[in-house]
């Protein structure tokens, strides 16, 4: 199963890099494909296809004892991930190079399903651990959902091209039909 997801998270990741332009900028599919190139949007595309998996692996695993601190371990190991691969390869090469960000992308993929996979076979972690993880969790999902409509003024939410963020971040929505 630990493959399997893998795959499937990479495959639907992929394909939301592309389901907001593909959609015609529909708001609804904005909330979990990509709107722009910001590290936000790669964190979201990521997070999706992650949060979707949860409705077999909760499935599968939704009665362990350690099923929620293994999902929002995996969410934060991508929140992180990301953008610390990023900023640290283009340190050093002072730019984006694709090949590299669909690299990183995947291994971001591979290391939050590792992780998962660690803690849902761990022995029974103490409640607090669950009851604390469940916060964590509802977090995440929250400023996942809000944080595309209300990006923060920071360099994550930023788009690289436009230097706009959120959905006015998108090259193609920049006419005054899209503007506040």
């Amino acid at each position: 199963m630990l493959y399997i997801g893998m795959i499937t998270i990479s495959l639907v990741g992929t394909l939301l890099h592309f389901m907001y332009e593909m959609s015609g900028h529909n708001k609804f599919v904005a909330i979990f494909a990509a709107v722009n190139e910001s590290t936000w949007e790669h964190i979201k595309i990521c997070m999706t296809p992650t949060i979707l998996w949860s409705l077999y692996d909760g499935y599968i695993y939704g009665t362990n004892a350690n099923y929620f601190i293994a999902k929002s371990l995996s969410l934060l190991m991508i929140i992180f991930l990301i953008p610390f691969l990023f900023y640290t390869y283009t340190a050093f090469t002072k730019k984006a190079i694709l090949w590299v960000d669909i690299v990183c992308f995947y291994l971001v993929v591979v290391c939050s399903q590792l992780i998962f996979n660690y803690f849902v076979n761990l022995n029974s972690l103490p409640f607090i651990y669950s009851y604390l993880s469940c916060i964590l969790l509802f977090i995440e999902i929250s400023s996942y959902m809000f944080l595309t409509f209300n990006p923060l003024k920071h360099f994550i939410f930023e788009d690289p091209i436009s230097h706009k963020y959120g959905l006015y971040g998108h090259t193609e929505m920049h006419s005054n039909k899209y503007k506040h």
